[in-house]
């Protein structure tokens, strides 16, 4: 789990458009968002939005990109309104991905089933194929819906292998 996070610590992170299926699962070590915080764009020459999420396993910068506007805006404001401080990543496959911002695992009880919890609302599909699905990517979850429309709050950074969008 260390080296999931120290491996991702040292990537920016871009949003992805592409979702992995929210499935309920029990919780394993976790770590644990301390802070999350929005920096300003302007002293950052890449284009996108800066997230720093500081975890008690250290830093990890993630970047949102333009392209995806609602996905984009709906992070900054929960990040803006404290929502994922003290959440856990309470979904880690090791060599895929590792999920977090369910905020039921915030105060959960070790071996709590995790990964239903929600914000009430989903957001649209924003499917670009100029994002991969690759090592590093910042992704919203999704259930199984025909609108493919994401969580408002459950998120997942890749660890595997990079691979093209898939809508």
């Amino acid at each position: 789990m260390k080296l999931i996070v120290s491996v991702l610590m040292l990537l920016t992170f871009a949003v992805s458009s592409s979702f992995a299926q929210v499935k309920k699962m029990p919780a394993k070590k976790k770590v644990i968002t301390k802070k999350v915080v929005v920096k300003p764009v302007a002293a950052i020459k890449e284009p996108g939005t800066r997230i720093k999420l500081t975890t008690d396993s250290g830093i990890i910068v993630l970047r949102l990109y333009n392209g995806t506007p609602k996905h984009r805006d709906n992070f900054i404001k929960l990040a803006s309104e404290k929502f994922f401080d003290s959440l856990l990543f309470h979904r880690v496959i090791n060599g895929f991905m590792i999920q977090g911002g369910d905020p039921q695992s915030k105060n959960a009880a070790p071996g709590a089933m995790l990964g239903n919890g929600d914000v009430g609302y989903t957001i649209p599909a924003e499917f670009d194929t100029t994002y991969f699905h690759k090592k590093g990517a910042l992704a919203a979850a999704r259930t199984e819906n025909p609108e493919k429309a994401s969580s408002g709050c459950q998120f997942y950074i890749v660890q595997g292998k990079s691979t093209a969008t898939k809508n």
